[in-house]
């Protein structure tokens, strides 16, 4: 599996720029990022910035086509994500594209790696995006999943001073997502003992400091990215399940945010997996999964799985976050 590497700060991609002779940045970030510290940061290097911030948060093929483009007018030779899951998936296709034939679907072509190298920096804490090999794109409304290993950044760097300013909701959602997307990557049919390893730790990281971060405290914010990040890797070998798939069609719906979505499935899917744990699909078998429950339970430091379950659902009422038992 390709390899990752962290930036311990921010210096360490000046070093990484100079040494591979970078002069031009492609930088795919929401447009209000273009007035934050980090972008500020960035100027002081000496390299060219092209900013490109025409996406939408369900990204579009279109729009991707359009990074493309300005890639290649201003000879960009590294790409940097600034944001949250959608920026991420923007910069990953742009990357995966860029080496493509642009007289056919994109879409339809096979992704191969190429010179490009991609830094993601999350300003959430929550998709796990910049750990993952797989991004999201919409083409002429459908849902499109861009999976191929060269898609995984080849650099992360985890900013906490970006969760200072963090809207509340947005908050809440987005590390309701990653809770989700820990839990459903521990009972998944693809789990292996890596993933479970990077899924236990992000579960227990966010119960533990989730409460003093919706309140707040700065000081959780490392933990935090930490957890998000853990998510990411656990769901880019097992990748995500049921709740997931269906929290979809609610934020279609409703406009409801992923996060929030996707935590208003989970518990429903975990009590249907526990009254119908003899309808397991998982060659590992019955008691595998049982096991699986048990360890849910403690983390959860529950003394059984419908005591899980309603602590998952008393953290909707902790943080103060709309919740309807469906």
């Amino acid at each position: 599996m390709k390899k990752q590497h962290y930036l311990k700060e921010l210096n360490d991609l000046t070093s990484i720029l100079k040494k591979r002779d970078i002069h031009s940045l492609l930088v795919v970030c929401d447009r209000f990022l273009l007035d934050s510290f980090f972008f500020d940061e960035l100027k002081n290097m000496t390299v060219e910035l092209h900013p490109f911030t025409d996406f939408k948060p369900n990204p579009l093929y279109e729009e991707v086509e359009h990074g493309i483009q300005v890639l290649k007018e201003n000879h960009c030779d590294f790409i940097i994500a600034l944001g949250g899951g959608s920026a991420i998936d923007v910069a990953k296709c742009i990357r995966a594209f860029s080496t493509m034939d642009p007289s056919e679907n994109y879409l339809k072509q096979k992704i191969e790696g190429n010179h490009l190298s991609l830094l993601a920096v999350p300003t959430t804490a929550g998709t796990g995006s910049e750990s993952t090999h797989f991004a999201v794109i919409y083409y002429e409304g459908t849902k499109y999943s861009v999976d191929a290993e060269s898609v995984l950044p080849d650099y992360v760097y985890l900013e906490p001073r970006f969760l200072d300013t963090l809207p509340i909701y947005q908050k809440k959602s987005t590390m309701l997502d990653a809770l989700c997307q820990g839990i459903e990557s521990y009972w998944s049919i693809h789990s292996t003992e890596e993933s479970k390893k990077y899924a236990k730790k992000a579960i227990q990281l966010i119960l533990k400091n989730y409460k003093e971060y919706i309140a707040g405290n700065k000081e959780t914010h490392p933990d935090i990215l930490k957890a998000a990040n853990f998510a990411g890797k656990a769901i880019n070998i097992s990748k995500t399940t049921a709740a997931h798939a269906m929290s979809y069609k609610i934020t279609s719906l409703y406009g409801t945010s992923h996060g929030h979505a996707v935590s208003l499935c989970l518990p429903l899917v975990w009590e249907y997996m526990i009254q119908h744990i003899d309808q397991v699909q998982d060659e590992r078998g019955e008691q595998y999964l049982e096991q699986v429950f048990q360890d849910l339970d403690k983390f959860f430091h529950t003394k059984n799985h419908e005591k899980s379950i309603q602590k998952m659902r008393k953290i909707y009422e902790e943080i103060e976050i709309p919740y309807t038992h469906m």
